[in-house]
């Protein structure tokens, strides 16, 4: 059977980054718009700084989760959101054990990206102008025989290799500390998209236990090519998958359970029991 390549593919990962510190975008290029864009600086973030984060008090109306800032945080500052991508970088640099894998990050409205991303895991497309990350080097493996395709794991496994390291290696305890940290920036960037009342903290862990459903990888599934020359599922309950399930479908087996596990560890740290 001779291999071919399929363009290259994102997995939305960082966008639960900053506390799914790079889960999945890197693995699947979306196809199709989605609803929704990122802020923009210009129109949508004040000027000056930022205070440190309110507590939530469990009284709060409509929040399940309600996030506690830091003790240490209390008399910390962070940046405007307009001016907050230098110094989110700086954090998720700080957070990496491997600096390569912030390459795919694109820098420019990095927080409403990482949003904005998070926000459309649930959905079966998102659109690719709102992603905050490139594609990974290489890319992703077929191989095609008489009449179907299938992915090619071995291949696909070791492309995706230095992400997942790079996720579940990580202490999910310290990463949550910076996204609790972080917090009033990723806060004003759902508010924008999703009215003064979301809290972006209960719609994380919304998209983290819509993860942790992801099936297993199917094996041997059968891939076919549509009309713009993309590979699609040839199974329509596949096909039909949200993107974040997609990503997860992507990885190996041992992959998967690697990076659910983690997920788990961050939902513990940052949801209530």
């Amino acid at each position: 059977m001779q291999q071919v390549s399929k363009p290259p593919a994102r997995w939305p990962w960082l966008a639960v980054a900053v506390v799914v510190g790079a889960a999945g975008w890197w693995l699947l290029r979306p196809a199709t718009p989605g609803q929704q864009a990122p802020a923009t600086a210009e129109t949508a973030t004040p000027e000056g700084v930022l205070p440190p984060p309110a507590a939530a008090g469990s009284d709060a109306p409509g929040i399940q989760h309600p996030l506690e800032p830091l003790p240490e945080a209390a008399d910390e500052a962070i940046p405007a959101l307009a001016d907050s991508d230098a110094f989110v970088f700086g954090e998720l640099e700080a957070l990496a054990g491997d600096p390569s894998v912030l390459g795919l990050l694109i820098r420019e409205h990095l927080v409403q990206r990482l949003v904005v991303m998070v926000d459309n895991l649930t959905e079966p497309r998102v659109q690719t102008s709102v992603l905050a990350l490139r594609s990974p080097a290489g890319q992703y493996e077929v191989v095609e025989g008489e009449g179907a395709a299938v992915a090619d794991l071995q291949a696909n496994t070791a492309r995706y290799a230095p992400y997942v390291a790079a996720f579940t290696g990580a202490d999910p305890q310290r990463l949550a500390n910076t996204y609790r940290r972080l917090y009033p920036l990723f806060q004003q960037a759902y508010a924008e998209i999703g009215g003064p009342d979301a809290y972006f903290n209960d719609r994380l862990v919304q998209v983290i236990d819509h993860l942790l459903q992801a099936p297993p990888p199917p094996p041997a599934a059968a891939l076919v090519r549509d009309e713009r020359g993309r590979w699609r599922y040839v199974d329509p309950a596949l096909e039909s998958a949200s993107v974040g399930h997609k990503a997860l479908m992507r990885l190996s087996a041992e992959q998967q359970a690697a990076v659910k596990q983690q997920l788990r560890a961050l939902r513990r740290a940052l949801a209530r029991p």
